[in-house]
């Protein structure tokens, strides 16, 4: 499927990944609607961040995706639909798991009701690599046992199972992609590496973290972004799960080694008990086989973790006011 001229929704289009992807679809020529969370303040996320020219080719959405109502006015006409809106923090999920119900599971009910209703010719649906849980053997693949270790990913494996449902049940031509740990440009303080920059680029010579020894496998937010067009271009994909990771792993105490040794500062780290999950709850290792995705999508991440690091933390130091340095962002 070529995506220039193509009708296409992007749900989740203000935040993190979203944003890249939406800049993305505009510079392929696609007609993008951009699904934004309803506010009062008219805050449009990063997308109040693109460039003008950009910008004016967006066509800005307000709503919610809980409310299937307004998901149908947003759905109607669309070609292909990138649902990435979900609620994501874990530590969150542990205060407010209902929310996730709602937002993760009957949110993306709702986007799948309305691209059976207006026949979509493809929608892809973002999973998350925690649904796998601490790794029973690496690297993981598609095939992996799902672990619910936190509210959050039980919440990801119900809308992955359903998403599933309507392919098996409807025909519904939907593309699961299950990305690794993400960074880049744009990322909140809620994930581990613009944490540990922004405390780092604020001066901190002590910096608080979680725990130091889980392993997490990093790709690059763009090079993610070309995998969700790959995912979408090929009809190979209809029907499929779809890793997207680097097939490389670093520690959470290494990752810190690593972003001294780029910004050029000496710190050292204190463990903070209200940052460290449950027990039973902490994923201990992800590390992705991503051969699917080389294979059917001929993807595979361009961006080595040295390279993507120093461009995020050069896009940290120029925006460093968008962190709340003495707060911890779940």
């Amino acid at each position: 499927m070529n995506i220039k001229g193509k009708n296409v929704l992007v749900t989740g289009s203000e935040g993190f990944i979203g944003s890249h992807l939406t800049e993305r679809l505009v510079e392929m020529g696609a007609n993008v609607m951009a699904l934004v969370q309803y506010n009062s303040f008219n805050n449009w996320g990063w997308i109040d961040t693109f460039h003008e020219s950009v910008k004016r080719q967006v066509e800005v959405f307000t709503g919610d995706i809980r409310e299937y109502d307004c998901i149908k006015k947003a759905v109607k006409g669309r070609d292909i639909v990138f649902h990435l809106a979900a609620l994501i923090a874990i530590p969150y999920s542990y205060t407010t798991p209902l929310s996730y119900v709602r937002t993760n599971i009957e949110g993306t009910l709702n986007i799948l009701q309305c691209c059976l209703d207006f026949e979509v010719c493809k929608m892809m649906h973002t999973s998350t690599s925690e649904v796998y849980g601490t790794a029973v053997y690496t690297p993981i693949d598609e095939s992996h046992p799902l672990s619910g270790q936190s509210p959050y990913s039980a919440s990801k494996i119900g809308a992955d199972k359903l998403v599933e449902s309507f392919y098996r049940s409807f025909n519904l031509p939907v593309t699961t992609l299950r990305p690794f740990n993400n960074y880049g440009p744009r990322q909140s303080a809620r994930a581990v590496i613009p944490t540990i920059i922004s405390q780092i680029l604020s001066g901190k010579n002590s910096i608080k973290l979680g725990s130091l020894t889980p392993t997490r496998d990093f790709t690059f937010v763009k090079d993610t972004v070309e995998a969700f067009i790959r995912a979408a271009e090929v009809d190979e994909s209809i029907g499929e799960t779809i890793n997207i990771g680097s097939n490389r792993e670093i520690s959470i105490g290494n990752l810190v080694n690593k972003l001294e040794e780029i910004t050029g500062k000496s710190i050292t780290v204190e463990v903070v008990e209200d940052r460290i999950r449950p027990d039973k709850s902490e994923v201990n290792r992800l590390l992705c086989n991503n051969k699917k995705a080389l294979e059917m999508l001929s993807w595979k991440p361009e961006t080595d973790l040295d390279t993507g690091l120093r461009e995020t933390v050069a896009w940290v130091d120029k925006n460093l006011s968008y962190y709340k340095t003495d707060i911890y962002n779940k």
